[in-house]
């Protein structure tokens, strides 16, 4: 394959996998307080979802590492399939809450075999087929297709909701699954990658860890950009469920679930503006590390602002920022990562880190949750800022421990360095 190949075919996947995810993201929360759940539950239950992330991480990662990428890449359609139309099921007859959080951590499963295997079958093909471009640029493509079928399936998910029910977006996203699995199939091929013959499983395994630690948190430069993850992504997964209910308390219709739809869709324009921005911005601040430390702050302060704002644009105005600042983020921080691990155990590590940005979600999630459950969303959304800026410490370590060599001139080369 050439790397124009490589990186339609990454674009492709994006948009029907994300199409397929987002058909829901617009109208999760309510679907769960439908079933019957509190708010604090509901977002329990979420956070039984990263526990199944912080569960299979680093396992469907060594087998994105050995089997390979695409093949890690099947499993979690197939994952994902089953379990939405599980959670379709509990929906219907309005399940007790343990079967709520059985089903969250297989939804977990399912998108623990994307999370790495997607981006190091990405970056091994580029590496593999000559790509002069930047690592930057390529994830901002990758960004902005993700905006593009986000904006789509949240509004289409809004919209079937509105207009049959709140099980309707379930339905489409099973069905786009299955598109997901087809296209994979077809057109995803491992480049640049070989599978390992075993030899021993336990053996192999180990061997992979070990070595995913060595160039992950043992690695000074990966290790303080890892640890600044559980409190960003935390706070993350928190901002953008709760800010369905908040947005509806607001507006004064908790049934409007096309406004709710609509929300989640200009978050999904800001992830296009931050994908189309982050090369350009991330050359202005010369450094990585430095523009990752920027974004931190200025979420910090967004986070502050949806605390205290109290009307309905006002608040979709300041998420509609915060949404931007941290898509700005997203592709910097991708290629900042990539560059520093090695092809051999690049799915793994990214694993790991994923692992960490879902260990944090488990605790502060439902954390943030009961919050609104006691005090409001205003406040929770307060709270919430104070934990992203507990990220800081960790980001500016990470730019004193990276050298100018590894973080400066690889940004200002554009390069993809084998």
């Amino acid at each position: 394959m050439r790397s124009d190949q490589l990186l339609r075919t990454y674009v492709v996947l994006t948009v029907v996998s994300t199409g397929a995810s987002s058909m829901i993201w617009g109208v999760n929360t309510l679907f769960l307080l439908d079933a019957g759940l509190s708010v604090g539950k509901a977002f329990a239950a979420n956070a039984f979802f990263t526990v199944g992330m912080v569960l299979f991480e680093v396992p469907t990662g060594v087998v994105a590492d050995t089997v390979g990428r695409r093949a890690s890449y099947l499993l979690g359609t197939v994952t994902l399939f089953a379990s939405t139309v599980l959670y379709l099921l509990l929906w219907e007859h309005h399940a007790p809450f343990a079967a709520w959080a059985v089903v969250s951590m297989l939804l977990g499963l399912g998108f623990t075999f994307f999370s790495g295997a997607t981006e190091a079958w990405l970056v091994d093909g580029l590496k593999a087929t000559g790509y002069t471009g930047s690592l930057e640029s390529a994830f901002a493509k990758g960004q902005i297709a993700n905006g593009v079928a986000m904006m789509g399936g949240t509004i289409a998910g809004g919209v079937l909701a509105q207009s049959t029910n709140l099980g309707a977006p379930y339905v489409a996203r099973a069905a786009l699954l299955v598109v997901a699995f087809g296209v994979a199939w077809r057109a995803m091929r491992d480049v640049r990658f070989t599978p390992k013959p075993r030899v021993s499983i336990t053996a192999e395994m180990g061997g992979i860890l070990r070595a995913s630690l060595d160039h992950g948190l043992r690695k000074p430069a990966v290790r303080w950009v890892m640890l600044a993850a559980p409190f960003a992504a935390g706070v993350t997964g928190y901002g953008f469920y709760a800010a369905q209910p908040y947005l509806l308390q607001l507006y004064g219709d908790a049934r409007s679930y096309v406004v709710s739809g609509l929300a989640a869709a200009l978050v999904a324009g800001a992830q296009i503006i931050g994908g189309v921005a982050a090369t350009t911005v991330g050359r202005a601040f010369g450094r990585r590390t430095s523009m990752l430390v920027a974004t931190s702050i200025g979420m910090t302060v967004v986070l502050v602002l949806m605390g205290i704002a109290h009307t309905f644009w006002s608040v979709l105005l300041v998420l509609t920022v915060w949404a931007v600042i941290s898509a700005t983020n997203g592709p910097v921080r991708q290629a900042y990562l990539n560059d520093l691990i090695p092809s051999a155990q690049r799915a793994t590590v990214l694993s790991s880190d994923n692992l960490l940005s879902s260990t944090g979600g488990v605790v502060i999630q439902p954390t943030l949750g009961k919050a609104a459950d006691v005090w409001g969303y205003g406040p929770s959304y307060l709270l919430g800022a104070a934990i992203q800026l507990l990220a800081l410490p960790f980001l500016l370590l990470a730019g004193r421990r990276t050298s100018v060599a590894t973080d400066r001139d690889r940004l200002a080369s554009g390069r993809v360095v084998a």
